[in-house]
């Protein structure tokens, strides 16, 4: 297991700080020291490492000379103005490396690399060192190993620590309380618990006592060696202890973790079987180095302290969870009252309270009546049904409220909790809707109005012109001929405005049955004919034998198609290439045919752009003459058959398809 490179940073300048850390992100953990005074102190917890110098921080030209000569095992790299005199002076003298502070990425992070490469070899040949110099201890004779006895002390820190089990309402208040008893049951000087908030986080230092500075900015991830070690080997650390390692690069990595935290001792903290941090121990306020019934009394100890921890960890997430449970149901625009099972409400949100207009301490721990005979009503049927409630509404007699109540029963795993009512404020959307509707009306009544200025003033124009001539040509018979045909006809336009208008507001009923769709679309080819002549026989058909039946009314549809198709046809009026075509084909949901598609299409000049939003409204048309009912009454028969009618129109033409659902007493 490799010890992990330590780069520490010295500068007072926050920006190269941050480009720093941005560009060693993923090659390791930078460490920032910004006063001259805790350098040496940092150099102490954590040599070997590459150490980048700002030039321009504070006595740094002493720093580096001071750094030289007394940590040898550390690499500096100076970062200066290019070409400056301090950048050539540190250069001269024997420094690592010189870079200019405007940093460039692949080169900064490839020196970098080479900086731990090289204090990786120099890790490598002081282990060597060390272990050609180290004496073989003598083997311990068998018949003397003896367990060595417990001391009555070691029992100790377990009276002394009970008091630590106190209860505070956040973990942070807990573990700083933890930290000063296991300080005075351990009787030593430093104390500190690194953990890790939830998963996924970082391991910090969460609370400790006379704890070196720099340690409060030192992270873990999972991944840390440090880390693995603790899940590989599962035991304490021991500074005294440390010789006992037969593998020198774990040493090497056991002594920079106690170096880092000031400390002699660390104890892993586990719950259910994964590690959720460590507790480290300085001195013995004694001076004495721990014993065999030290560190196995500390291991007790530490046993205790990650019950705490994890039991503080899960309430942190508990409490977490409910504020966030609470804070949303506080803040959610829709009321929610809840019971248990007995009908006594136990949540009434701020929304509730606005919206019903009762204060929640009238209804809380009371019967579900306290909001009200209706909503009770409502609430206690919930309780009483295996079924849902269907959704209700009503106008609050207290508040004159429009709204909406939905209810459902609470489980949780087929355990019933009670029931819940949700509860909407809809006097808003009411208050919208009839405005909308009062200018809905408006527009109706003003397009009606035009509409019907300009189709009946023509036909009373020309027969108030032949009224008036009548006198003067009453004898003359070719007068009083094109008098009565051309009268005849314009009264029968005025009544034929008067039926469709009549036919829009009061449709005629429906006799629904199960249809072959073939018959209303070849009699609506006959109605269009008999409306616009023989143009529309030019029509390309494509329809199968096998269309399943839709339940409808053939006159309706018929009808409707053949608006459809008079359109198409007029759309296409005057062009030499003008096409019509109508089809039919089933639509098909897995193995069995789910409705039937319509489709009648053209090749005319299609629909403007500005009146594609409105070609359904009533009274919007193109043509001279005509009401612009057409449409609004194909979608409206549609409608009526639990279809769909869609339009894609382009300069190109116009493709209308209906979709009806297929009868489910089969084709």
């Amino acid at each position: 297991m490799t010890t992990p490179a330590a780069c520490l940073l010295y500068t007072q300048d926050p920006d190269l700080v941050r480009r720093v850390k941005a560009f060693l992100r993923t090659m390791t953990q930078v460490r920032h020291v910004a006063e001259p005074d805790r350098l040496d102190a940092v150099l102490q917890q954590n040599s070997p490492a590459l150490l980048l110098m700002d030039l321009r921080a504070k006595e740094c030209r002493e720093l580096l000379d001071q750094v030289q000569k007394e940590w040898p095992e550390v690499l500096v790299a100076a970062l200066g103005t290019l070409r400056s005199e301090p950048l050539r002076s540190a250069e001269q003298s024997g420094i690592y490396a010189a870079e200019d502070l405007q940093l460039d990425r692949r080169r900064f992070q490839a020196l970098v690399g080479r900086a731990f490469d090289f204090l990786r070899v120099m890790q490598e040949n002081r282990d060597l060192r060390e272990t050609s110099l180290q004496v073989p201890m003598p083997e311990p004779t068998r018949h003397l190993e003896v367990a060595p006895e417990r001391s009555a002390t070691s029992s100790l820190p377990l009276l002394r620590f009970p008091r630590v089990f106190r209860r505070f309402d956040n973990v942070d208040a807990l573990l700083a309380s933890v930290v000063e008893g296991v300080a005075d049951a351990a009787v030593v000087t430093r104390v500190g618990i690194f953990s890790k908030i939830r998963q996924g986080d970082r391991y910090r230092l969460r609370a400790g006592l006379r704890c070196l500075p720099e340690t409060h900015d030192v992270e873990y991830s999972e991944r840390d060696p440090l880390v693995r070690w603790f899940e590989l080997h599962a035991h304490l650390i021991c500074r005294s202890n440390l010789a006992h390692n037969p593998e020198q690069s774990q040493r090497s990595l056991l002594r920079r973790a106690l170096d880092t935290f000031g400390a002699e001792v660390i104890l892993p903290l586990y719950a259910r079987g994964r590690i959720i941090g460590w507790l480290f121990f300085g001195h013995r306020v004694t001076g004495q180095p721990f014993d065999y019934s030290d560190l196995e009394g500390l291991t007790i100890l530490a046993e205790h302290v990650s019950t705490v921890l994890e039991n503080a960890l899960l309430n942190e997430e508990i409490t977490l969870q409910k504020t966030l449970a609470e804070t949303l149901l506080k803040s959610i625009p829709p009321g929610i009252v809840a019971t248990d099972e007995d009908g006594v409400i136990r949540w009434f949100n701020p929304m509730a309270e606005q919206i019903l207009g009762i204060p929640n301490s009238d209804v809380i721990n009371k019967p579900a009546e306290a909001v009200g005979s209706r909503l009770a009503a409502s609430l206690r049927d919930t309780l009483e049904s295996n079924t849902p409630v269907p959704l209700q509404r009503w106008i609050d007699p207290n508040t004159r409220r429009s709204l909406s109540v939905e209810t459902r029963r609470l489980v949780d795993q087929h355990t019933p909790l009670g029931a819940v009512a949700v509860v909407q404020d809809l006097t808003g959307e009411e208050s919208l809707r009839q405005k909308q509707e009062l200018v809905d009306r408006a527009a109706f009544w003003t397009d009606l109005a035009a509409g019907m200025s300009h189709e009946i003033r023509n036909p009373l124009v020309a027969i108030k012109t032949f009224a008036q001539l009548l006198p003067e040509r009453f004898d003359d018979p070719n007068f009083r001929k094109d008098f009565n045909e051309i009268v005849v006809q314009e009264i029968d336009r005025l009544d034929k405005i008067i039926t469709q208008i009549n036919d829009f507001a009061h449709p005629p009923g429906l006799s629904m049955k199960p249809l072959d769709l073939r018959a209303p679309v070849r009699k609506a080819v006959e109605i269009a004919r008999s409306r616009l002549g023989p143009s529309v026989m030019s029509i390309e058909t494509t329809i199968p034998f096998d269309l399943p039946k839709v339940l409808g009314d053939e006159t309706a549809l018929a009808e409707a198609l053949a608006q459809l198709v008079a359109n198409a046809a007029e759309a296409t009026a005057g062009q030499k290439k003008g096409r019509v075509t109508r089809g039919a084909k089933p639509v098909r949901n897995g193995g069995h045919a789910s409705g039937v598609l319509i489709t009648v299409q053209d090749n005319g000049r299609g629909i403007a752009p500005a009146l594609k939003g409105k070609i359904f409204s009533p009274f919007c048309t193109t043509k001279a003459r005509g009401m612009g009912l057409g449409l609004p009454i194909v979608k409206r028969t549609v409608f009526d058959h639990n279809g769909r009618v869609d339009i894609d129109s382009n300069s190109h033409g116009t493709l209308v398809s209906i979709l009806l659902p297929a009868s489910s007493n089969g084709s």
